[in-house]
């Protein structure tokens, strides 16, 4: 165990002198910013501050302050320390990657346990970026404590995997699109704030008195806007799949109706957008603690999928993945243990699944299974089990055995771990956008822009 003791007024002697070392982090700078607020475009904005004086993000000059402060606090005179004055003068910014030694030195002791302090900050070309003084009481009793752990912190920005989306749709065309049945203030706007972005070219289907009350609660305009009246939801449900069918929209977005209502429509024998493939669903998910976007499959459609459903289940995921700009989606397919077990069913088509990718049956992507959550996501899990696999550890992709693990396991991750979640539905005629009531706006406008970037980058459309 670690430990902090302090030095007393008695045992300090003037030039008794600590510091401490640190090279200046962009988490630092981000910590800093969230923590006291100050988001100045000189400390938090790349593109700005290249063209400011001094051509790149700097620290925050109290992030120096900050240091010398626990010098004080911890090192000379250490816990118990009073702080009574600090003066500094700041003379060279710091920049990223900057190493910094922040030194104290006792230069006088006065009555009352009083202290003045000289504080400097050298950065590693021996410039000096910060000097000062600083006037304190020094504690007269002993402190030894064990050092405190400090808790991990994990800073993420919300949506910013989404925010990269869609700036990447930017200059794609808007896609023709039904929405169904948008009743409600949510569902409406989440369509008209899709449609200003460019993303989608809104036609609203459903009952035209519910929608322009929806559109007037909410405060929207819906001037130049197409609506085709319809009955009730059935109604509106069935004429969004007869517009596609008559090739007037390119994709399908659910409004306030009920998911089973809009994929009665769709997956009608006779009239309705099935093709060869499949329809599964695909959440892809910002979750904070996950270094890229990751996919879980399918969480909507197929309640207990049998192999021949799990490889379309696969191969609409890693179609998605590689339009979303993933060269070779990496597939998990999970189970609660990582070794084929005949008892288990998971397993077994798990390994049934890694042998039809090896055979072509599946293309496009790199699959390993079975593993358990753990081992697909963490690299660190995976190693301790000695799993040797390109897939475990860095998934991009995670394919559940059936539809309730799937969904506990999204919304596990979007209830405790903070992800931000945007849903489509592939291997229809056309992408179907599947929003819940409960999503965010950012969450809403990233599942148009699956759509949007999945029609642009799909080869050939489905049969």
């Amino acid at each position: 165990m670690q430990f902090i003791a302090n030095r007393t007024y008695d045992e300090i002697a003037v030039g008794d002198h600590a510091e401490l070392t640190r090279t200046l982090k962009p988490q630092d700078i981000d910590l800093f910013a969230v923590m006291s607020g100050d988001v100045n475009p000189a400390h938090v904005d790349a593109d700005y501050a290249k063209d400011d004086m001094f051509h790149g993000v700097i620290a925050h000059g109290m992030w120096g302050g900050a240091l010398i402060s626990a010098v004080l606090g911890t090192e000379l005179p250490g816990p118990g320390t009073i702080f009574l004055n600090q003066n500094l003068s700041f003379k060279a910014p710091v920049g990223l990657g900057d190493t910094v030694v922040v030194r104290v030195e006792v230069t006088a002791k006065q009555e009352k346990g009083r202290l003045t302090l000289a504080c400097t900050c050298i950065n590693q070309n021996g410039e000096t970026v910060i000097d000062g003084e600083a006037r304190v009481i020094a504690p007269r009793d002993k402190v030894r404590r064990p050092r405190v752990i400090l808790p991990d912190v994990h800073l993420h920005v919300r949506g910013a995997q989404y925010g990269r989306l869609i700036a990447a749709t930017q200059t794609l065309a808007p896609v023709p699109t039904a929405v169904v049945h948008p009743c409600d203030p949510l569902s409406l706007t989440g369509a008209l704030d899709a449609a200003r972005r460019g993303m989608i070219l809104p036609v609203l289907v459903g009952p035209r008195h519910r929608i322009e009350a929806a559109a007037q609660d909410a405060g929207h305009s819906l001037e130049g806007l197409e609506i085709i009246d319809t009955l009730h939801s059935h109604a509106a449900a069935a004429t969004a799949v007869a517009l596609v069918r008559a090739d007037k929209v390119a994709a399908l977005m659910k409004g306030s109706l009920h998911t089973d209502e809009l994929m009665e429509a769709v997956v009608d024998a006779a009239l309705g957008l099935r093709t060869e493939r499949r329809m599964s669903h695909v959440y892809v998910l910002d979750v904070p603690t996950y270094p890229k976007p990751l996919l879980i499959t399918d969480a909507a459609i197929n309640i207990h999928p049998d192999l021949a459903t799990k490889r379309d289940i696969v191969q609409n995921a890693i179609e998605l993945a590689l339009t979303l700009g993933i060269e070779l989606p990496k597939v998990a397919i999970l189970s609660a243990v990582e070794t084929v077990n005949p008892r288990m069913p998971s397993t077994l088509d798990a390994a049934s699944l890694c042998k039809m990718a090896d055979r072509g049956q599946i293309t496009g992507g790199l699959l390993d299974g079975p593993l358990a959550f753990d081992n697909a996501i963490s690299a660190a899990a995976a190693t301790a089990k000695g799993i040797a696999s390109d897939v475990a550890g860095v998934a991009d992709i995670l394919v559940a055995p059936d539809l309730e693990s799937a969904n506990m396991m999204a919304k596990q991750l979007i209830y405790l771990a903070g992800a931000d979640a945007a849903g489509i539905v592939l291997g229809a005629r056309v992408p179907i956008i599947l929003t819940s009531r409960a999503d965010s706006a950012m969450s809403r406008l990233a599942s148009c822009t699956l759509a949007q970037i999945f029609l642009a980058g799909r080869t050939a459309p489905p049969s």
